[in-house]
């Protein structure tokens, strides 16, 4: 394929955004595709290319780019203001589908991001229990601020995972394996009333696809109840993709709070934190603990979201899983006809595959992949028109636009570049 248009824009782009970017997740060699637009399941770059698109904007995209109905109620919506700076009634109105949907959810702040929420989260949890600790799990992404965005590794505690952020920000951090049951009762043992919350993803989405074992999401829910420990889930990948009331739904595990993002409006920035009304409403000004944004429940994006959950129904659940299943079940079938042991893992509309031979179930698993044969995968399966996230620890995801047609095709370039990429 021709790049040459987004070459030409990157080189001009690495003087003005710090590596040409916004995000480093958007960064590869030698440098990323720009896109011109989207629409359904494809993604079209400045040079014409067509791309069958499983990154998705990194997940939120679920009803597929440039939906009509998302695109009609913003529309209608931007001629009454983008910005009201005082409450609006399609607030109300979101949360109270928020309420409907989500088990644990009595209440419901809204914010500007999946970030914010993670934060604002943490802060409550710290607050109500008056403990500084917080346990979350290695290889765990809860956004870019400071106690989460620490590294797994030797040691319990974690250390910072970038200059800029103070020892003492990720002291009271402590990390544990993902569905390791003994590593998580040993140190909630060996910190006795002082953790505030373990905050987790039910499906490790940022190490690429890695669910909970059977059983771990309940222990998690047990332990913290023994303890009197908050329990909060982040959701910002599976909310409102795995099932109407997310994760916790989906596997009938109830959490104290949960934090939300990326689906929930529609395409447009927002996250949400919702969670038991007791816990709540010590958010000011109801309570003493501060969370503020003078942008959060901004009209455009609770449109964005009012007009998802119009679309995010039974129905589109169904597809959702149907393709899922599809997709998995090709791609074993390549790795059995090619004679590659490499680890699938997926759950309804979210998948990955591991250049591994080990099964992967954890941040150290995960680790045994071959990065650099993910890597000319990736770009194998660009060259072939289908664009995947570029790294082996990010996730595949599907949309409801997604088709049979498109799902083969997929099929047919992953085939050609496992054969071409991964040596005997």
């Amino acid at each position: 394929m021709n790049r040459e248009r987004s070459k030409q824009l990157y080189e001009e782009s690495v003087n003005y955004l710090p590596g040409g970017v916004n995000s480093p997740v958007r960064a590869y060699k030698p440098y990323p595709f720009f896109a011109k637009k989207a629409k359904g399941s494809k993604i079209y770059d400045v040079d014409e290319n067509e791309y069958i698109d499983y990154c998705l904007g990194y997940g939120p995209v679920v009803f597929g780019h440039a939906n009509e109905q998302i695109i009609k109620d913003a529309t209608n919506q931007l001629e009454l203001g983008t910005d009201y700076g005082v409450p609006s009634q399609k607030e109300l109105q979101l949360a109270q589908e928020v309420v409907e949907r989500v088990p644990c959810a009595e209440m419901v702040r809204f914010t500007n991001s999946g970030t914010e929420a993670t934060m604002s989260a943490i802060r409550l949890a710290r607050g109500v229990t008056n403990r500084k600790k917080i346990i979350k799990f290695e290889g765990a992404y809860h956004g870019a601020h400071d106690a989460v965005l620490v590294k797994s590794g030797s040691g319990a505690i974690g250390k910072p995972d970038s200059p800029g952020i103070p020892e003492e920000s990720t002291r009271n951090t402590l990390l544990v394996p993902f569905n390791d049951e003994d590593a998580l009762t040993s140190m909630i043992n060996d910190n006795k009333g002082e953790i505030a919350c373990i905050i987790v993803e039910p499906i490790m989405g940022n190490i690429g696809c890695v669910p909970p074992k059977d059983g771990f999401l309940q222990f998690l829910r047990e332990i913290t109840e023994e303890n009197d420990i908050i329990l909060i889930f982040d959701e910002v990948i599976t909310g409102f993709r795995l099932s109407r009331g997310g994760a916790q739904e989906y596997y009938g595990i109830t959490p104290d709070l949960a934090t939300f993002g990326k689906i929930i409006g529609g395409g447009f920035p927002i996250g949400a934190i919702c969670g038991r009304r007791e816990l709540m409403e010590q958010f000011a000004p109801s309570g003493g603990i501060y969370q503020a944004g003078t942008f959060s429940g901004n009209p455009m994006s609770i449109t964005g979201g009012l007009s998802a959950f119009k679309i995010l129904d039974t129905k589109a659940y169904k597809t959702l899983h149907d393709s899922g299943e599809y997709l998995r079940s090709g791609m074993g079938d390549i790795l059995e006809k090619l004679d590659i042991n490499y680890q699938i893992n997926g759950v309804e509309s979210m998948t990955q595959i591991y250049f591994t031979d080990v099964d992967v179930y954890d941040y150290k698993t995960a680790q045994t992949s071959d990065t650099e044969g993910f890597l000319k995968y990736f770009h194998e399966l660009l060259d072939n028109g289908v664009f995947i996230a570029p790294s082996q620890y990010e996730c595949a995801f599907l949309s409801i636009q997604h088709t049979k047609e498109d799902i083969d095709k997929t099929l047919n370039a992953m085939e050609i570049a496992l054969k071409k990429v991964v040596k005997k």
